[in-house]
């Protein structure tokens, strides 16, 4: 329809705002909406490894001269189903962005129709052939003009949310690599605490052996060979059992990769028949206080927190990702407070008829603009102020959970360092502690096979080095671990501006790449 040439003033100059291709105008935050601190402490109080020297993050795993490691934790992120899930979101997230992008502009529609009638008896057979291009769609047959910032709210909300998931996806792949380092951590240790119960499993055996000898020939009493046997009977059951903790390490492995378990366990016992500590022929060791360091965990050359707290949690993908959802909701909150505004909607179409009748063609071109209409909300019976609270409410409570975010960030990072320390501090007297017991059974041992010494003696003689021999390997799984965790609490290497899964450079591995 045209539009009419009487058009308030008012009316006039919005078409006219449109027509001079205008946007928006500018949205103020509410000043209750401040920008919240991050609250972060001045500086760490857990003391810092290596002196605080620094090493790259993102070629971390590299530095811990395990092949076997990283082809694991990169098979593991193709594989993980958070890491699937995260770039779900992140397509999702794009897609509401471009959504709420697309309500800035006009929305153009086509239709065509073509028709045939016949009236009696005064007008001849004829038919008409329509089409038409149209502001909106058939359900919303207008566009509506963001005067007063809503819809550039809305996607500015899709943009702070668009980047949060980017900064998840790199959260989960680090997440992933954390847990498939300790998975196989975990199996290294096991498989070391199998060869020192194997060395004790033989121990007992050759002293219930020499112990049944003895018996026989009336120089152990019958007492003294029951308990030889029991002491063997479970050093066996002890091997028996870490053996299938270690199984159950490989089949962990085996679900977190999704590698066939032949092949997972052929690279295994490539890696393990690595150790620093010489195999016999049958596979066993012969550990001596002087080969029982050698036993190790592979570990990285360094990694420290040299930064302080605000720089180091910048580059958290979870702090980054609570930020920009407080951003989100802020803007969320931004795009209700409009709807008190009045709404401004515009249609206009132009379209072509052709009319066919006893031969003859008639053609005509139709347009029109308008109606330009303006809403004025006046009484919405509390909607308004309700939504408006509500949005209050998520935004206080997008505060709470981001300064929640930080100062968990703050923990984990302390935690990670003070168990680093510790387990560093323990790491020599756990060593002279195995070492010394382990000498001190070697000799209870030979003073018994001598016959100069007391089965008993020698029995809790090798029960006090199993246990520290134990406690040894613990410890080294203990710092391990902390290294893992310190490097998941520092954020993987991750950096602010990162993309999602579409920013991996061409030509390289995503085994170099691993976080």
């Amino acid at each position: 329809m045209p539009i009419a040439s009487s058009l308030k003033a008012p009316a006039a100059a919005l078409l006219a705002l449109w027509l001079s291709g205008c946007g928006s105008l500018t949205m103020e935050m509410p000043p209750e909406l401040a920008r919240v601190p991050s609250q972060t402490p001045a500086q760490w109080h857990a003391p810092q490894p290596h002196k605080g020297q620094l090493q790259e993050l993102s070629t971390w795993w590299q530095q811990w001269r395990d092949p076997l490691m990283v082809e694991l934790i990169d098979a593991a992120q193709k594989v993980s189903p958070s890491v699937s899930a995260a770039r779900s979101q992140i397509e999702q997230a794009r897609s509401t962005l471009v959504s709420a992008g697309a309500a800035l502009r006009p929305e153009v529609s086509a239709g065509a129709s073509i028709a045939r009638s016949v009236t009696r008896p005064a007008i001849p057979p004829s038919t008409s052939q329509q089409g038409n291009l149209s502001l909106g769609n058939p359900l919303q047959p207008y566009w509506e003009l963001d005067l007063f910032g809503g819809n550039a709210a809305t996607r500015d909300a899709a943009k702070e949310r668009l980047h949060g998931t980017q900064a998840q996806w790199h959260d989960a792949r680090v997440a992933v690599a954390a847990e498939v380092a300790s998975q196989y951590l975990g199996w290294r240790s096991c498989d070391m605490q199998a060869l020192v119960l194997g060395q004790d499993m033989r121990s007992r055996n050759a002293s219930s052996q020499l112990t049944r000898t003895l018996a026989k020939a009336g120089f152990q009493t019958p007492a003294n060979d029951a308990l030889a046997q029991a002491s063997a009977a479970q050093g066996r059951s002890n091997l028996a059992n870490q053996r299938a903790q270690c199984d159950g390490a490989v089949k962990a492995l085996v679900a977190l990769t999704a590698w066939g378990e032949s092949a997972l366990r052929s690279r295994l016992a490539n890696v393990a028949a690595t150790t620093l500590v010489p195999m016999q022929a049958d596979g066993s060791i012969a550990l001596t206080s002087s080969t029982l360091a050698a036993l190790q965990l592979p570990s990285p050359p360094s990694l420290a927190v040299a930064s302080v707290p605000g720089e180091v949690l910048a580059q958290r993908p979870d702090v980054f990702k609570a930020e920009r959802e407080l951003m989100a909701v802020r803007f969320d909150y931004g795009a209700v407070d409009v709807l008190r505004q009045p709404q401004v909607t515009f249609a206009g179409n132009i379209g072509s008829l052709n009319l066919l009748s006893r031969g003859a063609t008639t053609g005509v071109t139709t347009w029109g603009v308008g109606p330009l209409q303006v809403t004025i909300p006046i009484w919405d019976w509390g909607k308004h102020n309700a939504a408006l609270g509500a949005a209050q409410a998520r935004y206080d409570d997008a505060v709470q959970s981001y300064l929640g975010t930080v100062r968990n960030a703050v923990k984990e990072v302390e935690q990670a360092l003070v168990n680093l320390q510790s387990a560093g501090t323990r790491g020599e007297d756990a060593l002279l502690t195995a070492t010394g017991y382990l000498t001190s059974q070697q000799a209870a041992q030979a003073l018994y096979g001598a016959g100069l010494g007391s089965l008993p003696e020698l029995e809790e003689t090798r029960r006090v080095t199993l246990q520290a021999e134990q406690a040894l390997l613990a410890l080294q799984l203990e710092q391990a671990n902390a290294w893992v965790a310190l490097y998941r609490a520092a954020g993987g290497g991750w950096q602010r501006g990162a993309q999602g899964p579409q920013a991996t450079v061409p030509g390289q591995t995503s085994a170099a790449a691993s976080p």
